[in-house]
């Protein structure tokens, strides 16, 4: 026996105890001879130097793989890649069934699952953690790694029902959970977990610590930079946004002078449209009221309401010209090479009042001229003599030959429209004036109904309102005026009570009751009374409705059944009334003569009765 070895067993020895394969101690001792209890100490030692330099040696390569992930997510920007590869990079160090990364709320104080990986329920990845709950609130509380090697038993931390049941889908049993710190504020926790009960070893808690206390660094800066990238881009959004502002008022001051030189030298409004055009970098259309189409006529009449720009479709704007409530035309703007932000819409629109100035300038000379001519009118349907003596004559001196006019037109539109309503009549050319609350035209068209087609298509685009126009013919505009005027004025009354708001006739094709209802309604009165006075004293009497059921059975050819559904009353409702209408009218009231008689004085008294048939519509 033995106590010395030689040297070159001991440097095998030693090479024993580093080499990353098994080698059998009692091979190398084989040719000394030891005591077995100091065979035995060497083998001891041997194996813990040996377990020793594989700890060093997993550690130094767990920190060779620790800077390696660090190099790499310091080189990423983008916060949701970054976690990404935060959570893929923690997974392969420490070799878990799933890796998770929760964000930590600093508001609601609430945790929620951002990124995984190695999950298979759905429902896991969003997971929220109330605050105070579960493990990963024991974390965040005592900014210090937790861990459970079975979390269905675990006591540690309360836990939550919704928690628990993502944990069980998921299949998951230990949990180890480090914070992510960057100085003393949280902003998420890293977890590792297996589907099995495992103890997690110190290394394994100090590694993926260390791995979250780089990310976390790495990740906040990453939001910070992203935040400054943010602010940055929002900067100089807000440098363009301040430069287009200057270059859009640097165009609206343009803009103003031009129209204020317009203004002084006695422009048009199609001048207006040339340098808002030219200001604006655009293509802009001046529009009189009978230019505009469908599409832009409902912009328009937005515009009108609201007296703002408003989109007609296809990058277009219309703006309407308005004067008070009166519609002048409009503005039509298509897009071109500048924008149309806020400033160049309020641009556009006082481009439409100094428009509107404009026509109205343009419009108090045509009507100087017009009152003229509305004089002449007002002379041809006057009583007295001495304003019609020499009224031709004054006539051919503004340029009105009576020879020549062949058709009068009598216009009803609705009392605030009548101003709107003459100004439109004025571009027919001939005499126009306002007589008995009515707007009337003369006209050289020969066909009085294509003269009061033309007129009714004329106002009706400038009101965009329900127009009556009644036409008649004038052979002779000095002697028959007076008399057609008349009976058209007869006709315009009487047209609503038939139910026509909105159209052109001819007072010919209503003769029967413009006779009736010209001069003469007294004895009108007088014939409705003689023929129906009982029924209708009844119904005063007893407000009973006997002449509105008399109307509808006369309507209705005769027949209590079609009768009493257009009423919507019981037959023997309608009988009971007939009845009662025989008794006042006496039993031959359906004779034929009688009958003829009866029918005429109860649509007379319905007409009378009418507030339309009076008055303005």
């Amino acid at each position: 026996m033995t106590d010395s070895i030689p040297v070159g067993i001991v440097v095998d020895l030693l090479q024993a105890a580093s080499a990353e394969h098994e080698v059998d101690v009692d091979e190398l001792l084989a040719g000394i001879a030891l005591r077995d209890q100091d065979t035995a100490r060497v083998g001891y030692e041997l194996r813990r130097l040996r377990a020793t330099s594989d700890r060093w040696r997993r550690r130094g390569q767990e920190l060779a793989a620790l800077f390696s992930s660090a190099r790499e997510l310091a080189q990423l920007r983008d916060v949701d890649e970054l976690l990404g590869r935060l959570v893929e990079r923690a997974h392969d160090l420490v070799g878990t069934d799933v890796t998770y990364l929760s964000e930590f709320d600093a508001e609601t104080r609430e945790l929620r699952v951002r990124t995984t990986l190695g999950t298979v329920a759905p429902s896991f990845l969003g997971l929220r953690v109330p605050p105070g709950m579960g493990l990963a609130s024991q974390v965040v509380e005592g900014r210090r790694p937790c861990w459970t090697s079975k979390y269905a038993t675990m006591t540690q931390a309360p836990h939550d029902s919704g928690i628990d049941a993502a944990v069980a889908a998921e299949g998951l049993v230990s949990l180890l959970g480090v914070p992510l710190l960057a100085g003393d504020e949280v902003i998420g926790v890293l977890f590792a977990a297996n589907r099995v009960e495992h103890a997690f070893s110190p290394d394994e808690i100090s590694l993926l610590s260390a791995f979250a206390d780089h990310a976390a660094i790495v990740l906040q800066t990453a939001r910070l930079l992203a935040r400054t990238q943010a602010a940055a881009d929002e900067t100089r959004r807000a440098y363009g946004e301040l430069a287009r502002h200057v270059e859009a008022m640097e165009r609206a001051s343009e803009v103003h002078t031009d129209l204020t030189s317009l203004v002084l030298e006695g422009g048009e409004a199609p001048d207006v449209a040339t340098a808002l055009g030219r200001a604006l970098k655009c293509r802009v259309t001046h529009l009189d009221t009978d230019d505009l189409e469908d599409t832009v006529a409902e912009a328009v009449d937005r515009s009108r309401r609201s007296g703002r720009c408003a989109p007609a479709g296809g990058g277009r704007y219309a703006v309407a010209v308005l004067a008070g409530p009166t519609l002048l035309g409009a503005m039509l703007l298509e897009q071109g090479d500048v924008e149309f932000g806020p400033v160049e819409l309020r641009t556009a629109e006082r481009a439409a009042q100094i428009t509107a100035l404009l026509n109205l300038k343009r419009d108090a000379m045509i009507e100087a001229e017009q009152r003229v001519r509305g004089d002449l009118l007002a002379d041809l349907l006057s009583d007295d003599p001495d304003r019609r003596a020499d009224v031709a004559a004054r006539a051919r001196a503004r340029g009105v030959h009576l020879d020549e006019l062949r058709s009068v037109v009598v216009v009803s539109a609705p009392a605030e429209l009548r101003r709107e309503t003459v100004r439109a009549l004025r571009r027919t050319g001939g005499p126009v004036g306002e007589h008995a609350d009515r707007a009337v035209a003369l006209t050289t068209e020969p066909d009085p109904a294509a003269a009061s087609s033309s007129v009714h298509a004329t106002v009706s685009r400038a009101v965009r309102a329900p127009v009556l126009t009644v036409g008649a013919s004038i052979a002779d505009a000095d002697a028959d005026l007076r008399a057609q005027v008349a009976g058209a004025l007869a006709c315009v009354r009487i047209l609503p009570a038939l139910g026509l708001h909105d159209a052109a006739v001819t007072a010919d094709e209503y003769l029967p009751y413009t006779a009736l209802f010209g001069p003469g309604e007294a004895r009108v009165a007088a014939y409705v009374r003689r023929v129906i006075g009982p029924v209708l004293d009844w119904d005063a009497e007893h407000a009973g409705r006997l002449l509105p059921t008399l109307a509808a059975y006369l309507g209705n050819r005769m027949s209590p059944v079609a009768t009493a559904r257009a009423l919507h009353l019981h037959k023997n409702t309608v009988l009971q009334r007939l009845e009662r209408t025989a008794q006042l009218l006496g039993d031959d009231w359906q004779e034929p003569d009688r009958l003829f008689r009866v029918t005429v004085a109860v649509r007379l008294a319905h007409l009378t009765k009418s507030p339309s048939a009076k008055g303005d519509q």
